[in-house]
């Protein structure tokens, strides 16, 4: 069994003697005359590519097809993440016959829990430095190249992202601000924006939410930031075009082979394949069988070979979603050191706040969940650097999820229980060539050593590697101003047409295409699934096109509205599942499947659960005397009849009164967001239970909380004015 860990070695170009010969600033002009080159080298060698499919792409069951009748591969890649659907673009394009298959759908599992940072590693750097670590130290120059990479070929997924360091002792600012010059240097001309130095003022000025006390100064320095999703489905799309055959819900349920005629020795030759929603089953030959599948890698080894020992080291890490206010617009926050050793962001990202990650072992699960535990980590390591006056509630957490990290071991090493840094190529005795371990930012260069040890071992026919430089789909024909366009074009929405430009990049004008008219003045195109967010009905549809199968596809990776707002997100659902059941002519049983299956992702896998465990029957009600007075006035002035409870007809009544119209429907969701036994009313407990959770920050932008406070204001301000008040009226 051949293990390698695999690290491209980078010329560093420039240094010593070419530096005294041509002085630093010719350096500078050499650099770039060769960037120059290199780039006019990839344009041509790109436009030597065939794309089979440039004007539309093959829909899922043609794909099917193909995987089912063609007689044999060059690769058969497993797994549909970001190292996956790389694997996938690297070997089309190296005119290589090349299929995947994928169980659930795109970028289901690690690919689309991330950070949503393309980086190089600063604390990596911190570690390469500190212990003379040239291994370490090639590592991070490596992401640091796929970062600046990733950045050029979809512009419109990613972005330079300024992040703050705060430094709070004034012997750590030369100590960070040495550090982080460092990582601008190992970047070299792909450096992002040279780091700088802020007074206290300053950062103050830049991040008016820090905490103030003991502040000395920031450092800020720049990253790359993506819609991690959207970007594996952009590799995987991008392969289709050029001719992969690939296809999701698409399971292996075991690996095919045969004798090697020279030795004897079996070798895996394909594998046999499941449509996961249909049940039929096919077998897909190949030369070459790839293992891609992240956290499952040794599940896939051990249907090779129920011997070889486990690789993967599962890591779970948690992330939650908390509103745009708690950070700037675009400013990300670095927490170098947290208070067990760990490194935490906070990050702006589609007009939310991200904020993680911890860091656990766990069980490999396809459903992995996070826990209440995890979440209060990260809220008290954010109060920790947010000022007093921010009051950072548990209320509002918006959506959290978990993701595994599949981190590897190498059994080779002297200590097979240390963890590898990078990532690992292994090809078995039965010729399959696994690929494990590695970060999101460097899937593009683990892809093409894959494929090299592919290739080697099985002596296929193909050209050199042409995926640097090669432009992803929906970056072609971006640019900043495309969102403009729409809005002349279409009455799009400024919003609308932004979001749309963002995430399909020169593909947008195809969804505002499928946008349906709204009846109104303005917009003209584009009826919104939830009234805040930019996502409208027609990206449902394209969602389809792009190989959408569920609802869950929908609100979890073609939109990102799961990630965001887990509420928004369910209120949407029955719209979703409307418009996807008459596109693929679903019955009425698998739209009601598919909205519960929905719906139990979000309550598990998004946090719904924890955040509506704030709220139960058994929650205490800390309220003082004066308090609990208060909100039992307020609760009887829509109890009238002293019933104990309130109703929608009795708090529809009372809106009436004051001239607030709201329609029954919505007037029953508000009611039962509180109604903790679902008995179809709200009793008086249940209000102070609410209003006591409210009051502690565990519940926030509570509808029915806020509607029946307005509604109190609104009373008193109509209730007559007594002439004792009134100074006798003389």
């Amino acid at each position: 069994m051949a293990f390698r860990k695999v690290l491209k070695r980078t010329a560093i170009v420039g240094t010593g003697a070419a530096a005294t010969l041509f002085g630093l600033s010719q350096l500078v002009e050499y650099r770039k005359t060769q960037h120059g080159l290199v780039r006019l080298a990839r344009q041509a060698a790109e436009m030597e590519l065939k794309v089979p499919f440039a004007d539309e792409l093959p829909s899922r069951g043609a794909q099917l097809a193909t995987l089912r009748d063609t007689e044999e591969f060059d690769v058969l890649i497993v797994g549909g993440g970001a190292t996956g659907a790389g694997c996938a673009l690297e070997a089309v394009t190296r005119n290589l016959k090349t299929a995947l298959v994928e169980r659930n759908d795109y970028s289901s599992g690690t690919s689309s829990r991330s950070t949503k940072l393309i980086h190089g590693g600063v604390r990596y750097l911190q570690k390469a430095i500190m212990k003379l670590d040239y291994e370490q130290y090639m590592m991070v120059k490596e992401a640091l190249h796929e970062r600046a990479n990733l950045l050029e070929i979809a512009p419109h997924l990613s972005a330079p992202l300024p992040i703050m360091l705060p430094v709070y002792k004034w012997w750590q600012l030369p100590y960070y601000w040495a550090g982080i010059k460092m990582y601008d240097l190992v970047a070299g001309m792909e450096c992002l924006k040279s780091s700088y130095v802020l007074s206290k003022t300053k950062a103050l000025e830049l991040f008016p939410m820090l905490k103030k006390d003991r502040l000395v100064g920031a450092i800020v320095y720049y990253d790359g930031q993506h819609n991690d999703a959207r970007m594996n489905l952009a590799i995987g799309l991008t392969a289709a075009r050029y001719g992969a055959a690939m296809a999701n819900y698409t399971e292996v349920v075991n690996l095919l082979k045969r004798a090697d005629p020279e030795t004897g020795v079996e070798k895996v030759c394909g594998a046999r394949c499941r449509d996961v929603l249909t049940g039929q089953e096919f077998d897909v030959r190949a030369k070459c069988v790839i293992n891609a599948t992240g956290p499952f890698t040794d599940s896939l080894r051990k249907m090779d070979d129920q011997k070889t020992t486990n690789i993967c080291q599962p890591s779970a890490g948690v992330h939650i979603v908390i509103p745009g206010y708690y950070s700037p617009d675009n400013m990300g926050l670095l927490d170098p050191a947290t208070s067990d050793g760990r490194v935490i962001f906070f990050l702006p990202w589609e007009k939310m706040t991200i904020a993680g990650t911890t860091d656990s072992p766990t069980n490999v699960t396809a459903h992995p969940i996070p826990t209440e535990d995890d979440i209060t980590f990260i809220l008290n390591e954010v109060r920790n650097y947010l000022s007093p006056d921010v009051e950072v509630r548990r209320g509002d957490v918006l959506a959290a999820w978990s993701g595994i990290r599949p981190l590897v071991t190498d059994p080779n090493s002297k200590d097979t229980q240390s963890i590898c840094r990078n990532h690992i190529v292994n090809v078995s005795q039965s010729g399959m060539v696994t690929i494990a371990g590695g970060k999101w930012t460097t899937y593009r260069s683990m892809a093409e050593e894959t494929l090299d040890a592919a290739i080697q071992t099985h002596g296929l026919e193909a050209s050199a590697s042409k995926t640097v430089g090669l432009v992803l789909e929906g970056g072609r024909d971006w640019s900043p101003t495309l969102y403009i366009r729409l809005v002349q074009d279409y009455g799009l929405e400024n919003e609308v047409a932004q979001h749309l430009a963002s995430t399909y990049g020169g593909k947008a004008f195809e969804v505002a295409k499928m946008a349906q008219v709204t009846g109104k003045r303005w917009p003209i195109v584009g009826k919104r699934l939830v009234s805040e967010f930019p996502y409208i009905e027609g990206e449902v549809l394209y969602a389809i096109k792009e190989y959408a199968c569920t609802a869950i596809d929908v609100i979890a990776r073609r939109t990102r509205l799961g990630f965001l707002n887990v509420q928004a997100a369910d209120e949407a659902l029955p719209r979703i599942v409307e418009l996807m059941g008459k596109a693929l002519n679903w019955t009425s049983d698998r739209k009601t499947d598919e909205l519960e299956a929905a719906r139990k992702f979000l309550y598990y896998e998004m946090g719904y659960r924890t955040r509506s465990e704030q709220l139960t029957k058994t929650s205490e009600i800390n309220l003082d005397y004066q308090e609990v007075v208060r909100y039992k006035n307020r609760f009887h002035k829509f109890d009238k009849e002293s019933k104990g409870f309130i109703t929608t007809v009795d708090v529809q009544s009372v809106l009436q009164s004051i001239n607030i119209q709201i329609d029954e429907n919505s007037l029953h969701e508000i009611l039962s967001e509180v109604d903790l036994n679902k008995n179809g009313q709200v009793e008086i407990d249940e209000f102070l239970q609410l209003m006591s959770a409210v009051k502690k920050g565990q519940v926030s932008d509570s509808r029915l909380a806020i509607l029946l406070k307005t509604a109190e204001e609104s009373l008193d301000l109509r209730a007559p004015v007594s002439v004792d008040r009134s100074g006798g009226g003389v």
